[in-house]
Formats: C-alpha cells, sequence, structure tokens
C-alpha cells in the first residue's frame, strides 16, 4: 500500500511538473525559452541599429549585405508596395539620398516581438545646392517608422516604411484636393 501510494504521488509530481513545463514552453523543447527569445530580440535591434548607422547616418552603404537577405519584400509608397526587392536595392536607395547633401538621422526608440522590430527615428538632409535645384529641400528631424522583419540567420527579409510626411516641406498655396 505505501508502495502504491508512493508512486501514485511520484507520478502526481511529474505530471504537474511536466504540466508546468510545457505551460512556460508549450511547444516542448523546440520551442525558444524566454532567454532565447529575448537574446534573439536584442539581436535582431541591434542588427537595425547597425543598419541606419551604417546605411543612413555615416554613408556606409557597401554594408548593406550586412543586414538585408539577398531578397527581401518591402512595403513603401508608390510602386515599391509588396514588392520583392534584391539586397543591393537598400544601398541604391541610401545612395539616392546621400546623394542630395549631407544626410543624418538618430534613432529614437525601439521595440521588438519575436522576428519583428520597430525602430521611430529622425532624418535630417542639409541640401547640396544641386539638390536643391533639382528641387530637394533641407530638411530637420523627420519622424519615420520602419519595421523589419528578421530571418533565423539575422537578416532583414521584409521591411515596412511608415514616414510622417506631414513634416516634410510644402509648396506654398491651397492643399491638393482630395481624391
Amino acid at each position: 500500500m505505501k508502495n502504491g501510494l508512493l508512486i501514485v504521488c511520484s507520478m502526481v509530481l511529474l505530471t504537474a511538473t511536466g504540466a508546468t513545463a510545457q505551460e512556460a514552453n508549450p511547444a516542448g523543447g523546440e520551442a525558444a525559452t524566454l532567454a532565447e527569445k529575448a537574446a534573439v530580440e536584442e539581436r535582431n535591434k541591434q542588427i537595425a541599429r547597425q543598419f541606419y548607422e551604417q546605411l543612413w547616418f555615416s554613408d556606409n552603404t557597401d554594408a548593406y549585405a550586412d543586414f538585408v537577405a539577398d531578397q527581401y519584400v518591402v512595403h513603401d509608397v508608390g510602386t515599391r508596395k509588396n514588392v520583392t526587392e534584391d539586397a543591393v536595392e537598400q544601398k541604391n536607395v541610401a545612395d539616392l539620398f546621400h546623394s542630395f547633401g549631407h544626410l543624418s538621422g538618430e534613432i529614437d526608440w525601439q521595440m521588438a516581438d519575436g522576428d519583428m522590430v520597430a525602430t521611430r527615428w529622425t532624418i535630417s538632409l542639409d541640401a547640396s545646392p544641386e539638390a536643391a535645384q533639382m528641387g530637394m529641400t533641407s530638411v530637420e528631424d523627420v519622424p519615420i517608422i520602419n519595421v523589419f522583419r528578421f530571418n533565423d540567420e539575422g537578416r532583414i527579409v521584409e521591411i515596412w516604411n511608415h514616414r510622417h510626411d506631414v513634416d516634410l516641406p510644402r509648396p506654398g498655396g491651397p492643399p491638393p484636393a482630395a481624391n
């Protein structure tokens, strides 16, 4: 009887311990622990910071391949909605902006959730005389929010771009009519 009671108690204890472990890690041994998830999120935030610091804030656009997968999906304005692009396109876009004059920026904050990182940053441009002749104006601290999705290797595979265009300079006159 004592042995039977000991076995039942042991089974209850093992079952309870197993249930607690599954609640904390519902997918079993294959799922990442909370500490592993936090480490991946921190890694992705750091990669996103380096992406801005090198490509946008310091004109080191050749480093694009360190951050972006060979191909990625972009969600932007105009013809760049839900488009798959080669990684070099991030270099091309950054080079274009750098060609307008002195480009700088600053990261305000970041949030991570799983494989996604949202970064709010500001961009400033001191337009060159040549860019000004083409109609480009200097801007200061225009807010942008980007959301990046990362693959397991820490490369950006998807980008959502949200600019706060109301902070951009506008030509004089009445606002354009709504469509």
